[in-house]
């Protein structure tokens, strides 16, 4: 990547957190609030580069992107029904491919560039795509390492959702994204559910 690129790469990096820096909804990391989509972007970046290193610069665009802005689509605006969390996802998929793509453009990406990056977003020819299948295995990896603890807490009782969603996990990703899953550390609740999920 020359100079010149590099420039633009980090631009458009530092131009998606200042947006998910926006984000009104607060984590605690190391007891400090921080916006929830700025460090949920942070930590795709990272796993992104743990798992795969040679990522190019539009997968990282994309692992970056991945959640720009969500709170201006809250889930309360559909119905609280399998298809109204489709509908959902789906529109927050063209969101963020949208957004993304409108701030690749101001810092000088091509057309082509910026439709790949939407297509990524957009989860387009998973499986396929060893592009698309990356970003997949990386947002399935920080759901596991960062949220599933806390999504195992607020459904305690419903053993048998939280296996459902391992397993639905465990399908979306590739033999690669499966072994870096297995090498994590685990809570004991979360160790037994995921042997549970996998029997």
């Amino acid at each position: 990547m020359t100079d010149n690129l590099k420039e633009r790469f980090k631009i458009t990096i530092s131009d998606f957190d200042a947006v998910n820096a926006e984000d009104p909804h607060k984590e605690l990391v190391n007891e400090k609030p921080i916006a929830k989509e700025l460090i949920y972007g942070i930590r795709m970046s990272e796993m992104l580069m743990e798992t795969y290193p040679d990522s190019n610069e539009l997968l990282r665009l994309a692992a970056r992107s991945q959640h720009i802005k969500r709170w201006a689509i809250p889930r309360e605006d559909y119905p609280m029904d399998r298809k109204g969390y489709l509908l959902w996802r789906t529109r927050l998929k063209q969101f963020h491919g949208e957004l993304a793509g409108e701030i690749m453009e101001r810092n000088g990406y091509s057309t082509a560039e910026i439709k790949k990056v939407e297509d990524l977003l957009n989860k387009k020819r998973l499986k396929t795509d060893p592009d698309t299948q990356a970003l997949e295995d990386v947002i399935c990896l920080v759901f596991l390492k960062y949220y599933f603890q806390d999504f195992i807490s607020k459904h305690e009782d419903e053993e048998s959702k939280l296996v459902g969603i391992l397993q639905k996990t465990w399908n979306k990703m590739s033999d690669k994204g499966k072994e870096k899953a297995l090498s994590m550390s685990h809570s004991p609740k979360a160790k037994r559910l995921l042997d549970k999920a996998l029997t």
